[in-house]
């Protein structure tokens, strides 16, 4: 039996390795190179080919390389009744909890306000609020986003949340649905992002988005470059609307050297680091994903193409 690997920014080599250690009868193949096709049970993908994951008559498992599901459902074509799931690990959501505090602690303690003003030698002392009086926004509250807002309600500050559907979660005040995105943005003067990629919430951060935050505010984008009208985005930071921005993921990936963000003097950018699969970590979820699925199960964390996650 073997296990596909199709990734253009991945190395399948500490896949290999992990799976070697775990379930060495799992041969590692790298797209292009998938030998017999019959003997094909698992897909390991990122960004596949449109048509790669067809004539695969044994394949019983589509595993997404990260937590996002959209480069599966929007540009691939998809075998009939093969599940889908997206990568859910302690690790991942330990790295995004990480950066999402590291990064809402720099925009409350007016950090890139800071470095802008060394790079200028001036030596200016900004006014700061404390935590209990700055608000954030965390747009998306499933795994990695509930992991986010729960510490960051931890550090005393004034937390609230949007998603999709109504949730709970200690210490944070939830907006649910369109009809409340803009009291949600009203109120929220750091605004992180981790909602899914879907046809609902694409652009959804735009001029209107963005302008309905309060003047000044900050914004860290750690979903999908898909969900930020850029120009809009760079616009606001021309205007002042946006004070700062910390941006790890974008339509265009690399980043093109022509992008104003390069250059922006308040903006940080970082290359779709926030959160990385751990190999060993991730073969253990798709051998408990495999073992479910020859058992008759449901595998775990199984995407609803539906709603896009």
């Amino acid at each position: 039996m073997a296990l596909l690997f199709i990734s253009h920014v991945d190395s399948p080599d500490d896949w290999t390795r992990a799976f070697a250690k775990l379930m060495p009868e799992l041969e590692v193949r790298a797209w292009p190179n998938i030998g017999r096709t019959d003997e094909i049970e698992v897909a390991l993908v990122w960004r596949p080919p449109r048509e790669s994951l067809l004539g695969l008559p044994n394949l019983k498992l589509i595993a997404s390389l990260g937590a996002g599901v959209d480069h599966l459902l929007r540009d691939t074509l998809l075998p009939d009744g093969v599940p889908v799931t997206r990568f859910v690990d302690d690790d991942l959501t330990a790295m995004m909890r990480e950066y999402a505090v590291l990064h809402v602690l720099a925009c409350h303690r007016r950090l890139p306000e800071y470095l802008e003003l060394q790079r200028n030698g001036q030596w200016v002392e900004l006014p700061q609020p404390l935590a209990r009086e700055r608000k954030i926004g965390i747009m998306g509250l499933g795994v990695l986003g509930g992991a986010a807002a729960t510490r960051l309600a931890g550090f005393g500050f004034d937390v609230a949340g949007y998603s999709r559907s109504a949730k709970s979660l200690k210490g944070v005040t939830v907006f649910a649905g369109r009809d409340q995105l803009k009291p949600f943005l009203a109120r929220t003067e750091i605004l992180v992002n981790l909602l899914p990629l879907t046809p609902d919430t694409e652009s959804l951060i735009d001029r209107e988005a963005l302008a309905a935050l309060p003047k000044g505010a900050s914004f860290i984008n750690l979903g999908r470059g898909g969900h930020v009208v850029e120009a809009d985005l760079a616009a606001a930071l021309d205007s002042g609307q946006i004070k700062a921005a910390i941006l790890d993921v974008f339509r265009k990936e690399p980043l093109p050297a022509e992008s104003p963000f390069w250059r922006h003097p308040r903006v940080i950018v970082t290359p779709h680091v926030a959160s990385i699969t751990n190999p060993e970590s991730g073969a253990r979820k798709i051998i408990e994903n495999l073992k479910r699925i020859r058992q008759g199960l449901a595998p775990l964390n199984r995407v609803d193409p539906t709603i896009g996650y």
